[in-house]
């Protein structure tokens, strides 16, 4: 079942002293783009968050988002780099009495800088955090995936019911098609007769010859057999449990060029808009197929 690139999921987690909740969203995307934000001092844990999430998804921009809630005291440390800070407040004041600014350096103004305050976690804690963390993270991706997964349903229905109505476009159109000659063949016939005195007769062999060459010129068999292949195979690939999304759009694009070329073969009024109307309906299903991963 394909899956769409659209969805929502969210999980929680605690273990009586940190709580985490996890969101994840995602949205379609040419790639695999997995944005990760947290709080600064669990960064250690992002390449761990993200090779999960590609376990589950193939495709798409993935935006996760993790909060921490400290049920009890907090067993991070925090430490203040006070050289560093010096520096920073040395390098403010030398700047201020080079550039006569008389201002004043503030304390807002040092702890802006990098690493001035830095908090650290015991180390001892970084599994006791991913196996806390983990299960969250899992809850959230699992109802993403649902999401995505009855998104894609309602995307595979529509697309399977905007295939049928093309196919029996193009069984118009093979109806059609063997017609447009015959009209031809007698659209020709009056014209010469109209142009030519009654008396004159009509050089059945070198009529033959123009309808045969118009017959040629014109069939539209190879296109209608490819729409037909093309069609059926749309539709398997929608039940393809892999990520089908790029594949989906190139059939499309192969269909949509058979349709162009019958309708660049045949002038007759009501082939050719059928063809707009199949293309239209190929217009539909291209829109659908971006959201598919």
């Amino acid at each position: 079942m394909i899956k769409s690139m659209t969805g929502f999921g969210r999980g929680e987690n605690d273990d009586g002293i940190r709580k985490f909740t996890v969101e994840i969203k995602s949205v379609n995307h040419r790639y695999n783009d997995v944005i990760v934000r947290m709080p600064k001092h669990f960064s250690y844990l992002e390449e761990n968050i993200k090779n999960r999430i590609k376990e589950k998804i193939k495709r798409g921009r993935v935006e996760v988002y993790i909060n921490l809630e400290n049920l009890q005291t907090s067993n991070l440390d925090v430490k203040v780099d006070m050289d560093l800070a010096k520096s920073y407040k040395n390098a403010l004041e030398l700047l201020n009495k080079e550039l006569y600014l008389n201002t004043l350096v503030t304390l807002d103004q040092i702890i802006k800088y990098p690493d001035v305050i830095n908090v650290e976690k015991e180390k001892d804690e970084e599994d006791v955090i991913w196996n806390v963390l983990s299960i969250a993270l899992n809850q959230a991706l699992e109802n993403l995936y649902n999401m995505r997964i009855k998104e894609g349903k309602k995307l595979a229905e529509d697309i399977i019911k905007r295939s049928e109505y093309i196919e029996s476009l193009v069984k118009e159109i093979e109806k059609k098609s063997p017609i447009v000659v015959e009209e031809y063949k007698e659209k020709l016939e009056d014209r010469i007769k109209s142009i030519l005195d009654e008396s004159v007769e009509i050089d059945d062999m070198k009529l033959a010859n123009e309808v045969a060459y118009f017959a040629d010129k014109s069939s539209i068999t190879e296109e209608i057999v490819r729409l037909y292949s093309h069609i059926e195979q749309l539709i398997n690939t929608l039940e393809s449990k892999d990520s089908v999304g790029r594949k989906l759009d190139f059939i499309v694009q192969e269909m949509n060029r058979e349709a162009n070329t019958m309708g660049s073969k045949v002038g007759d009024i009501e082939i050719t808009n059928n063809v707009v109307e199949i293309k239209s309906e190929l217009e539909k299903i291209r829109e659908q197929i971006q959201n598919i991963e």
